[in-house]
């Protein structure tokens, strides 16, 4: 009993009542063990009691609407949960579930309507838990673990001096700081885990170059690195909260690595979070460096590794093109210049050119993330390495080559290379070219799928949805719509980068963070839409065979066929009198005794009209 009382006395929802009241809750709570993989309770179950968590950990879930379980947050001892059941009655929005052999004590609804005095003071600590954690399920919709924070906090402090920091968090003072002041953009780190894994692996090669130096000793070492391959295990994504948009050129961002690494290091090293004197952020995990050679040379790895992400998928939509290309090889249609009618040429053709246009865009693509490689490490603050020792770049260099397998090499002159963005600028502009193709191609697609009776008709793309909420039976060509969307905001979060990148000033470029938020959400949106319009409407693209063929026999545009033969003047005033009377070249030139039958069906072969051919 003794000892439940201690416990209950450490729990934050109970740090108001008096030992009187503290013992009658250890007299009426319920004891329950729970094995691993048990269910303390399920979604839309009902709410009955509250949980507090003795030993052990457990997993808060909750269903997407796909119907899968994703984790929002995981409890320790001393953590409470189910506390809305204090509340009306309403079922559980969530499913709670044991990792590890766990004991458990619940409290009932009903002890809570029989002692006042104690719901109120309960009621109180659970109306700042509750205000705390809507501060960050408010900060960023995706992060709805924010809502099931721990009750629990430790104090923490900084020059400005000491706040509260929920404990089961990894993060710390500034990146609650960070939180407060940029609630920009709703997109926080925790989007892009290629950014996190990019810290972990900066920060990991920091420690190991340091250990090397005799700058830090082997068991913090040990804890920073495996809190780092633990992160890059996709561990703690989810403690990554500040926004992508920040003032400060990526400090927060920085400290938000360095806190969650230091945070974990603690633990591993048998110590509290918060214990900075056995693990600090700054003076262990953040060694040798600044944020401006941490965070560029952390984004810049990211990016180098984000065209594993997008080129995939990019090669998957050629190949879709090509097999269409292949498909329509035996379809004739008339080509177009500016919207008239050029000259013929098959379909396949058409589909062909679009293969190898968005190929060329996998080279490019590769060339300029490549200039990502060279790196700033070891200049710390604006490139002089001040506060690192002078062996420590080199050191540093080589062990970020050998965890990422990139192969990364220290830019020759660390002052020009901290505060020089060129290499964003051109990979932006890589990325805002094979935007405008994807538009393009997407333009063309409408085009061609326009009508169906009053338009070109000459494909079909998959209908995916109705097209309007007063013409019945009308389709319209949503996925090309929306990839011409995507393109629009690429190309203005390329003139963000632009500007960003201009407005760098002496010896650092603060409007880093814009550059990288911009430049990540344009991968992530090409990556959507290039998948859309592959499985969406390029893979179910059918020919009108008659319509295309209709329009070659109809033509005026064929008359070009038949310059080497007749002459421009002659072609020229064929098809001034085709166009004018309504009448077909065909039967023109055969009126006008200007070539016999077979000849002119010889020259106006289809087979003859795709391609080039010896004029002697």
């Amino acid at each position: 009993m003794k000892q439940n009382i201690a416990f209950l006395e450490s729990v934050e929802l109970f740090k108001s009542l008096t030992p009187a009241e503290l013992l009658l809750v250890s007299e009426r709570v319920k004891e329950c063990q729970f094995n691993s993989g048990d269910f303390l309770f399920k979604e839309d179950s009902p709410r009955d009691r509250i949980f507090i968590l003795k030993s052990g950990e457990v997993t808060l879930t909750k269903k997407d609407s796909y119907g899968n379980e994703n984790r929002l947050v995981n409890f320790n001892a001393g953590d409470f949960f189910g506390e809305g059941s204090l509340g009306e009655d309403v079922k559980h929005s969530t499913s709670a579930q044991a990792v590890k052999p766990s004991e458990v004590f619940s409290l009932a609804q009903t002890f809570f309507h029989e002692n006042g005095a104690i719901t109120l003071k309960v009621f109180s600590v659970i109306s700042e838990v509750i205000s705390r954690r809507m501060r960050y399920a408010n900060a960023k919709s995706i992060h709805s673990a924010g809502q099931y924070l721990s009750g629990k906090t430790r104090l923490e402090h900084d020059l400005l001096g000491e706040r509260e920091v929920p404990d089961d968090q990894y993060y710390g003072v500034q990146t609650l700081r960070a939180v407060e002041n940029f609630n920009i953009s709703g997109i926080t780190l925790n989007y892009y885990p290629l950014i996190i894994d990019a810290l972990a692996y900066v920060k990991k090669a920091a420690a190991l170059a340091n250990f090397d130096l005799g700058l830090l000793k082997e068991e913090i070492k040990n804890a920073i690195v495996q809190a780092c391959d633990e992160i890059t295990d996709s561990k703690y994504h989810y403690h990554f909260v500040v926004d992508m948009i920040q003032g400060g050129a990526g400090t927060s961002t920085n400290m938000n690595a360095n806190e969650v690494i230091a945070n974990r290091a603690l633990e591993i090293l048998g110590h509290q979070k918060g214990e900075y004197e056995y693990c600090h952020p700054n003076n262990h995990v953040n060694l040798s460096q600044s944020t401006n050679d941490a965070y560029p040379t952390s984004v810049k790895i990211a990016l180098v590794n984000s065209k594993t992400k997008i080129l995939p998928v990019l090669e998957d939509l050629i190949q879709a093109f090509r097999k269409k290309g292949e498909e329509f090889s035996h379809i004739i249609k008339m080509g177009r210049t500016q919207l008239q009618d050029a000259v013929p040429m098959t379909l396949g053709q058409e589909f062909e050119a679009w293969a190898v246009t968005l190929e060329e865009e996998v080279q490019r693509i590769e060339q300029n993330a490549n200039l990502f490689l060279e790196i700033n490490m070891g200049a710390t603050a604006i490139g002089t390495g001040i506060n690192a020792d002078p062996r420590y770049s080199a050191l540093v260099t080589r062990h970020l080559k050998e965890i990422t397998g990139l192969n990364v090499v220290l830019a020759s002159n660390l002052v020009e290379a901290t505060q020089d963005t060129g290499a964003f600028i051109m990979f932006s502009s890589a990325i805002k070219r094979l935007a405008i193709k994807l538009s393009k191609i997407s333009n063309d697609l409408r085009l061609l799928s326009s009508g169906p009776r009053a338009g070109f008709n000459e494909i079909n793309l998959p209908p995916m949805q109705p097209g309007s909420s007063i013409m019945p039976g009308k389709v319209n060509p949503v996925i090309p719509e929306v990839v011409n969307q995507i393109a629009f905001k690429v190309i203005g979060n390329d003139l963000t980068v632009n500007l960003a990148s201009e407005a760098g000033q002496l010896e650092l470029n603060v409007m880093e963070p814009v550059i990288i938020q911009s430049l990540f959400e344009n991968i992530d949106m090409l990556i959507n839409g290039m998948k859309t319009l592959n499985y969406k409407c390029v893979s179910g693209i059918t020919a009108n065979e008659e319509v295309c063929k209709g329009y070659v026999a109809n033509s005026i545009g064929i008359v070009t066929a038949l310059n080497p033969i007749l002459g421009y003047e002659i072609c020229s005033s064929l098809a001034k009198t085709a166009l004018k009377d309504n009448r077909s070249v065909y039967d023109l030139v055969l009126e006008q005794n200007l070539m016999t039958k077979e000849a002119l069906e010889e020259a106006l072969k289809p087979e003859n009209m795709l391609q080039s051919h010896m004029l002697s």
